[in-house]
């Protein structure tokens, strides 16, 4: 039911998305037209617009946290939402729990950079963060990029307006501190302008300031591709031009656009979830949906919780 352009959308993401290794289940008001897909009723909904937790708590039976329980229960390997991203991250902290050792699950995504891909930790899950949760966002994200991507030693940098290690706010200050006194392979400090052209294999920051990051590298993106066909369509020889240009244009189009890989990992937790965007398509849905089908052949939970007990600080070590 999450998701800006309605069930239908997300419905018909789900049916594009089926195949032989891959089944997806809805959940949603009774009565909806899943195109023969299985239902799973739950007869509440949280919007956009609530706030997380006390929707969460408040409506039990909602199908964002049925999802949830779904996973929590073992009735499904994996949870893709394009819902309320605050109340996916409280449902998901109450249905599947956290890791041994991760005081905050973070949503990491790959940002398709110039030298290949690199992860953005935090990307939208905590929008207040402390230094030692950033800490442990470079620890998450090293474990991901190094058992997920195949990066043998991935280096660490933190998002900041310079990279001067003297450069920030309090936040980023006290966090270049940890981090450098860390096992880490740690870089200093990254501006954003780096960030497509490959930056680090792990970019480090709190969920607000990547979150806003993100959106606005999609943003960008969607706009020189699109003030680009629109140029190349104005003229008859830009239509030709076109033409020979149109292979790797297409490539292009496909590396950089957000649709292509549709959601992104939320990390932490005991079980697998995808956090889709909110204005997400249903070729975005299906592909979040093989994202997550990927995540559990590669057993990206296990895998993480075995590298992160050996390198993350246990949760009680860390202040609340």
């Amino acid at each position: 039911m999450g998701g800006d352009r309605g069930p239908a959308e997300v419905v018909a993401g789900a049916l594009e998305a089926r195949a032989a290794a891959v089944e997806p289940i809805l959940v949603g008001l009774p009565g909806l037209d899943t195109g023969g897909l299985e239902l799973v009723e739950a007869p509440d909904t949280i919007g956009m617009d609530e706030k997380p937790t006390e929707a969460v708590r408040a409506r039990p039976q909602s199908s964002l946290v049925v999802a949830c329980r779904l996973v929590g229960e073992g009735r499904a390997d994996a949870v893709v939402s394009a819902g309320n991203t605050g109340a996916m991250l409280a449902a998901c902290l109450r249905e599947l729990r956290r890791i041994r050792g991760v005081h905050r699950p973070a949503i990491a995504v790959p940002i398709p950079a110039r030298r290949g891909p690199s992860v953005l930790i935090d990307a939208g899950a905590n929008a207040d963060a402390r230094p030692d949760h950033l800490l442990q966002f470079g620890h998450m994200g090293s474990v991901f990029a190094r058992e997920i991507l195949g990066v043998a030693s991935p280096d660490v940098r933190l998002l900041s307006i310079g990279e001067e290690a003297e450069k920030g706010n309090q936040l980023t200050l006290e966090a270049h501190a940890l981090l450098e006194a860390s096992d880490l392979r740690f870089g200093g400090n990254v501006e954003s302008r780096a960030l497509l052209e490959g930056a680090a294999d792990v970019v480090v920051c709190d969920g607000f300031t990547g979150n806003v990051c993100l959106k606005l590298l999609e943003g960008t993106i969607g706009t020189l591709l699109e003030t680009l066909r629109a140029e190349i369509a104005s003229t008859p020889r830009g239509k030709l031009g076109g033409l020979l240009i149109k292979p790797a244009a297409r490539r292009l189009r496909t590396r950089l656009d957000p649709d292509t890989y549709g959601g992104a990992y939320l990390l932490g937790l005991r079980g697998l979830a995808v956090i889709a965007h909110g204005n997400s398509s249903r070729r975005a849905i299906a592909n979040a949906i093989r994202l997550a089908a990927r995540g559990v052949e590669n057993d990206i939970v296990g895998r993480l919780t075995a590298a992160l007990g050996a390198e993350a600080r246990p949760a009680e070590q860390i202040p609340s």
